[in-house]
């Protein structure tokens, strides 16, 4: 079609030229359309699959299995879930035998704050656990997030009551938390130390982030 057809119409016997520019813009008005889908098509895969999770995001999900079998009494051993530090304890007898001595100073004895977010069903019990001499926590604060230290032994020493039992001080803001993970009454953190899903598939081996067998 040329430029003086589109310009003058009436210059074609019977209005054919008319028709021609009609039929052009039909063309041009369906390539465009088209041309708009397959484009909006191509950008609509990439944005849809940034919903789609990573594998790297799949992998920070998922379970982890820990080889317990060398941890002594009295040892903690940490491992990395969800970005999170989680703390495998295997408490020594006395360790056990004093968590009973210390509910009268805590302010959540019997996990009863948050049951289901905190603490599993299975782990509702004195030492929080499934096994008496294995305490498997999240070794973060509940306060503002920080990562509380270890203070196994017993007796006085600074910033903890002379009559401490062993278990954990947030040096941030002096929260403590006995070996259960429990937190003790007038401080900061306002609940008690996260216990993972978890379970043993052997003697030797745990399982955290997962507890269908537990």
């Amino acid at each position: 079609m040329s430029d003086a057809a589109v310009e003058s119409p009436a210059s074609t016997p019977g209005g054919t030229a008319e028709g021609s520019v009609d039929s052009g813009r039909r063309t041009w008005v369906a390539i465009t359309c088209g041309a708009g889908v397959l484009g909006g098509a191509a950008v609509a895969v990439p944005f849809v699959s940034t919903f789609a999770p990573s594998e790297r995001a799949r992998a920070a999900g998922a379970p982890v299995q820990v080889d317990i079998s060398a941890i002594k009494p009295g040892e903690k051993l940490t491992v990395e879930w969800r970005g999170k530090p989680v703390w495998i304890i295997r408490r020594t007898p006395e360790q056990v035998a004093a968590l009973t001595k210390n509910d009268k100073d805590l302010a959540d004895p019997k996990s009863e704050r948050k049951p289901g977010e905190l603490t599993p069903v299975y782990a509702r019990n004195e030492g929080r656990s499934i096994k008496p001499e294995f305490f498997v926590g999240v070794g973060i604060c509940s306060h503002l997030g920080c990562s509380p230290s270890e203070r196994f032994a017993t007796g006085a020493q600074p910033s903890l009551p002379d009559d401490w039992n062993g278990g954990f001080l947030c040096p941030c803001h002096g929260s403590t938390f006995d070996m259960a993970g429990r937190v003790y009454k007038n401080k900061p953190a306002p609940d008690n130390l996260e216990v993972p899903p978890h379970m043993y598939v052997s003697d030797a081996v745990l399982v955290i982030g997962e507890d269908k067998k537990a």
